[in-house]
């Protein structure tokens, strides 16, 4: 499937910043099943620093925006070619051992709610497992928009009963970590939901890693494992560690947010 991305995230200041340093994750991942055929990032008088590959195989790509400002535009635009590859991420190169997503972060926190909900999953070896923890966590937790919040955690959502897909995800790492299986956020963009309406199109979901196999993305948020759809941006521990964008302001001053998606498929 090839499928073309459109994504803007404007910064507003009430009072003009000083200067602004970012730190983007916005480049597509390299793995089999995902090619980039274009992608360009841009930023509003921003000027391009340094890049690298961490660890985990993300590439992150540093910015500095001069002041006085009191507006920023990040856009993102491209073309990739996706492949299903039934969930399992192949092909990827990194460095960081799996058994270091087992470490436990405040989003992702257990609680005795969770660890509950956790030990209700059964399966004949890990795989069959992880699908259970991930099914149970779609059970616990009903898709809805506006009920959380960007620091809400994973024992918060579960005892609301309802989120949205980075919800799910940091629920799903906290149970599978409590089950001894590695976890990890996943940031990235999604098409649109198995019956083809639209959804969030920028998405998150979550990777276990399961011995044998490597990595496989399960996404309870939509009941299914990522497919041609979903185009892979990076992952960290929860959702601040692997966002597409973070950043510093030098000044003080109050700052508002928008972000729009288009996610749609091109012709071959």
């Amino acid at each position: 499937m090839r499928l073309t991305v459109d994504h803007v995230t404007r910064y507003r200041y009430d009072t003009p910043v000083r200067s602004v340093v970012q730190s983007h994750r916005l480049t597509p991942s390299v793995f089999t099943g995902q090619k980039v055929f274009d992608w360009e990032v841009t930023v509003t008088e921003g000027t391009k620093g340094a890049r690298h590959r961490d660890g985990a195989g993300d590439v992150v790509q540093g910015w500095t925006i001069a002041g006085p400002v009191t507006e920023i535009a990040v856009r993102v635009q491209g073309t990739v070619e996706t492949e299903d590859m039934a969930g399992v991420l192949r092909g990827h190169r990194e460095t960081v051992a799996p058994d270091c997503y087992l470490r436990e972060t405040a989003p992702t926190r257990i609680d005795v709610a969770l660890a509950a909900l956790a030990n209700t999953a059964t399966g004949a070896d890990t795989l069959a497992l992880a699908h259970a923890l991930s099914a149970a966590v779609a059970g616990a937790i009903a898709y809805r928009p506006g009920v959380t919040h960007a620091h809400t955690t994973a024992a918060e959502a579960l005892t609301l009963g309802e989120g949205v897909c980075q919800d799910h995800a940091h629920a799903l790492i906290a149970c599978a970590r409590s089950r001894g299986i590695p976890a990890r956020y996943v940031s990235g963009y999604l098409f649109a939901t198995e019956d083809g309406t639209p959804h969030e199109a920028a998405h998150a979901w979550a990777e276990l890693h399961i011995s044998g196999l490597g990595w496989v993305g399960f996404d309870p948020a939509n009941l299914s494992c990522p497919d041609a759809r979903f185009i892979r941006l990076g992952s960290g521990f929860d959702a601040q560690d692997a966002a597409p964008i973070r950043g510093i302001a030098r000044g003080g001053a109050r700052e508002a947010m928008d972000v729009t998606v288009a996610v749609q498929q091109s012709a071959q």
